[in-house]
């Protein structure tokens, strides 16, 4: 098999968070037809365990730790170099270095998959226009500096729209420089190309996420139930997630109150792992519990009769929300939870924004359990019709 070189800004494994799900069933896509020179960054201590599960699919393996402080620390060094604090945030000299010999070892390397603009600049030099260079950006990760910004007030405000500026120069610059640049969904990619001249528009794609239906599947026998007797409902995601984070803190602060006048023994789930302060203080021992890291949350989900993504924060497609539809769960969710998702048009009337809606659509669908199993049921086959990973990747054979 021909090489190719992949870079990730996160170790691809293990598949338990938004983007290593998406990056870690890419690798795995493409180690079926290169031998893959995987270049990542480990930004969790936990995950060096993993790092001979990557054998399996790669050719060689460079994984370099980036800890939070040293990190933060370079990226100050943006406002000196006119730079967005993302790219000294992730430079890294050993990378450089072992790209270039990778490079130079394989004669032959004529591909490279770099996911996340934060990698992006280890292919940049002119000494690798020969590679047919493919990004995936996933989603514009400079609107989420913006939508950042306008939550913010005083100098992190400037310091969040100084970095969406910056941040977007960079990925027009990168879309120039290399072959394609894919994003998640339709959506994302049209909103890219409003950005960028028109002259780069053919360069501009997208590849859906998808889900491992075997895996999350009601009826994997490798998971065991959880002992939940009173009804719940679940959210999953990395709580350290700005994103995931505002979402629980708003619906436990908008819509819980709501809810509970309506069902009083519902019990809240908040699941993933390194929950923030303002995510652990959500808990009582009552009836929110913050789990934290766990080894999956397909028990909890499973034990729900609903899950909820209530995002007012987000760029792309939520696998919160694929998965929970693989497991024949309705899902109440804010629009910006719903955006790239071909939902079918029952789970279409869960979308809210509004808490005393949000809290209605929850409530009905307590009360009429043949609603919530059809809603269930019509998620799962849209699942298996459109979003398994060989079937939306399968545009990678003629990108590369």
């Amino acid at each position: 098999m021909e090489p190719i070189l992949f870079l990730c800004h996160r170790i691809p494994f293990p598949p338990n968070k938004g983007d290593k799900i998406r990056s870690f069933n890419i690798l795995k896509y493409l180690s079926q037809k290169y031998e893959v020179h995987l270049g990542a960054f480990v930004d969790d201590p936990n995950d060096w365990q993993y790092e001979k599960e990557l054998s399996t699919y790669c050719k060689s393996v460079q994984l370099l730790p980036l800890t939070k402080k040293r990190a933060t620390l370079k990226g100050l060094t943006s406002f000196l170099t006119g730079k967005p604090i993302t790219l000294p945030y992730y430079h890294n000299w050993e990378m450089s270095a072992w790209v270039k010999q990778i490079v130079d070892m394989n004669s032959n390397l004529e591909k490279a998959f770099i996911f996340s603009s934060a990698v992006a600049q280890y292919l940049e030099d002119p000494e690798y226009d020969h590679i047919n260079k493919v990004i995936d950006f996933v989603d514009v990760d400079s609107d989420k500096w913006r939508q950042y910004a306008d939550g913010k007030k005083g100098i992190m405000r400037w310091v969040y729209k100084r970095e969406y500026k910056k941040l977007e120069a960079y990925e027009k610059k990168i879309c120039q420089l290399f072959n394609a640049s894919l994003f998640v969904s339709p959506q994302e990619a049209e909103h890219f190309k409003s950005l960028v001249d028109i002259s780069l528009h053919n360069k501009v794609g997208y590849v859906l996420n998808g889900v491992d239906t075997q895996y999350f599947s009601i009826d994997n026998k490798d998971i065991e139930p959880l002992d939940i007797n009173k009804p719940s409902i679940c959210f999953t995601g990395a709580m350290d997630y700005w994103a995931n984070v505002d979402a629980v803190v708003w619906f436990k602060n908008e819509v819980w109150p709501v809810i509970k006048q309506q069902i009083p023994e519902l019990e809240f789930y908040i699941v993933g792992g390194n929950p923030t302060e303002a995510v652990k203080n959500l808990a009582n021992g009552k009836d929110i519990f913050v789990t934290g890291r766990v080894k999956d949350v397909i028990p909890y989900v499973n034990a729900s009769f609903a899950a909820i993504a209530p995002m007012r924060i987000a760029r792309g497609i939520q696998n919160k929300v694929l998965e929970a539809m693989a497991l024949s769960k309705p899902i109440v969710m804010t629009p910006m939870a719903a955006e790239g998702i071909n939902l079918p048009a029952s789970q279409l009337e869960l979308i809210q924004t509004e808490p005393k809606q949000f809290a209605a659509k929850i409530a009905l669908l307590y009360q009429d359990d043949q609603l919530s199993k059809k809603i269930g049921q019509d998620n799962l086959d849209t699942i298996r019709l459109k979003y398994e990973w060989d079937a939306v990747l399968a545009p990678l054979d003629k990108i590369l």
